[in-house]
């Protein structure tokens, strides 16, 4: 590559001093964000009696942020690469905040479910905002290493540090602290992020925006993302659910379409279409269908089998949290440049799935630290090491107009994931209970044996799920090891996939590495 398509890719300059100051900043974003996906789930149940939400709404507490989070992740991306990452991170930051501020104000359930709507607005211009912001940053090998390194723990453990964090506000204060929370983490980090980061210059997309698949995207994610949330609540074969899943199709064919006949489209194809990137997105939106589902499982497992309270259960997940941080800082950061991005991610996910298999063995009775520990403690260290290549190289290559782009899918693979995870592993978990119930019940002769029977069903439906999402992370696996080639950052490029922008993203590889 020439010196001067190497300055046009404006990955010539010097790397940022306060870097590394930034990075403390995006990382206490990020936190606020992944927190926001389960602090409120604990939350839920006081929210829903002082609001007086009737259980048919309730859903919508959860809803209303993933619909306008997972439907306006590419508008937000695409928004960061036009408007400049910086200034669409510190504006998603004080929109969060004031969006905080109004959910833990709220009166009524109109009043919640905007706010929740509203926060999932700013999340969508703030995740991919930090995710690019770290991508053009971050250009030295080792470095990005690290720096994704602690980005892949927060993404994959922060949702478990949610739940200590709903417990004890819930327990201790009440349930509008879940919201009010977010402020000063917000404000700590638009503040920071004001006075240190500094973005590359060169890096900006100033297209004239694609209204058509700006409209087709948000409406296609939202239809996708509606349809596996009713699902879990009305039935697959229920006729809206069945409506959204193929209004879905549709827009988002015709998406596909726009995209490839637009001057300036919203998502430029050679960003998924290069076989790497495909195989991150495809790979890490199934891990997070089978993590998400997991997450739900066990919350539901310690609190209503095991009796713990709130607080104890969110501690009952420390050994998650400390595996995931242990597999993103010490082994996939130490490897990320010594070997192949697949030889982390693909064992990664097998790691992950031994935890599973660990879990699928849970019993009304069983000890924690029999089993739930040594499943819980493998599943993290195998995310967690996975997690941080993947991040890496989905926006490793990428030309720095396309950063924000390329950063909004990982996202957006991650939030339709989770609601897929949601309501897939749900549907078979209160499948699997049902049919236990219906099988057992009638030797039951006491109310005793009878509540017996019930807790049996639970254990026995979401067992039956984890077994599914073990098979989920064993595809996961699969699919990283044959579609991600990509030789070790820095080291030769590898080639195989054929197209002509792929070719151009492999020799820039080296380039952004070094």
């Amino acid at each position: 590559m020439s010196q001067s398509a190497v300055k046009a890719s404006g990955v010539a300059d010097a790397p940022d001093a306060g870097r590394w100051k930034a990075l403390v900043f995006i990382a206490l974003a990020q936190l606020m964000v992944v927190l926001d996906a389960t602090i409120v789930n604990i939350a839920l149940p006081s929210a829903q009696q002082d609001l007086g939400i009737s259980d048919g709404n309730r859903q919508w507490v959860v809803t209303a942020y993933a619909l306008a989070f997972g439907g306006l992740l590419l508008f937000g991306g695409r928004i960061a690469d036009l408007w400049g990452r910086k200034r669409t991170f510190v504006l998603g930051l004080g929109g969060f905040a004031v969006a905080s501020a109004l959910g833990g104000a709220a009166t009524n359930e109109a009043m919640m479910f905007g706010s929740r709507a509203l926060q999932g607005v700013f999340g969508a211009l703030l995740a991919p905002a930090a995710l690019s912001l770290l991508a053009v940053m971050f250009t030295d090998a080792k470095e990005r290493a690290k720096a994704f390194g602690i980005y892949g723990a927060i993404a994959g453990g922060g949702g478990a540090v949610g739940l200590i964090l709903g417990g004890f506000l819930t327990e201790y204060l009440n349930w509008r602290w879940t919201f009010f929370v977010n402020i000063p983490f917000a404000i700590v980090a638009a503040a920071g992020a004001y006075l240190v980061i500094r973005e590359p210059k060169g890096g900006r997309n100033r297209s004239p925006l694609d209204i058509p698949g700006v409209i087709l995207s948000t409406l296609g994610l939202v239809a996708l993302v509606y349809g596996f949330t009713r699902a879990e609540s009305n039935g697959w074969s229920d006729a809206v659910t069945v409506g959204m899943f193929v209004g879905s199709a549709v827009l988002l064919l015709a998406f596909v379409l726009v995209e490839s006949r637009v001057k300036a489209p919203l998502l430029p194809l050679r960003v998924i279409t290069e076989r790497n990137r495909g195989g991150i997105y495809l790979s890490l939106g199934l891990a997070i269908i089978a993590m998400f589902g997991l997450f739900l499982f066990l919350t539901y497992y310690l609190q209503i089998v095991k009796g713990y309270t709130p607080v104890k259960t969110g501690f009952a997940f420390l050994p998650m949290i400390a595996g995931m941080i242990t597999g993103s800082t010490q082994i996939g950061a130490r490897l990320m440049t010594r070997v192949a991005p697949r030889l982390l991610m693909g064992p990664g996910f097998l790691v992950a799935a031994v935890g599973m298999l660990f879990l699928t063995q849970l019993e009304v009775d069983t000890s924690y630290a029999g089993v739930l520990l040594p499943g819980m403690l493998l599943l993290g260290l195998g995310m967690g090491t996975a997690f941080m290549p993947a991040m890496s190289m989905a926006t490793m290559g990428v030309e720095p107009r396309d950063a924000g782009v390329a950063s909004a899918m990982v996202n957006t693979s991650q939030q339709v994931g989770g609601a897929i995870g949601t309501a897939l592993l749900n549907t078979i978990a209160a499948s699997a209970t049902t049919s236990y119930i219906a099988d057992h019940i009638g030797g039951a002769s006491s109310r005793s044996q009878q509540q017996l029977v019930q807790l049996e069903g639970q254990v026995q439906g979401y067992t039956s799920a984890i077994w599914f999402a073990v098979g989920i992370l064993v595809v996961a696996a699969a699919l990283a090891l044959t579609l991600v080639n990509a030789g070790r950052p820095g080291g030769p490029a590898v080639t195989g996939s054929g197209t002509g922008d792929e070719a151009e993203d492999e020799l820039r590889v080296p380039v952004v590495a070094h």
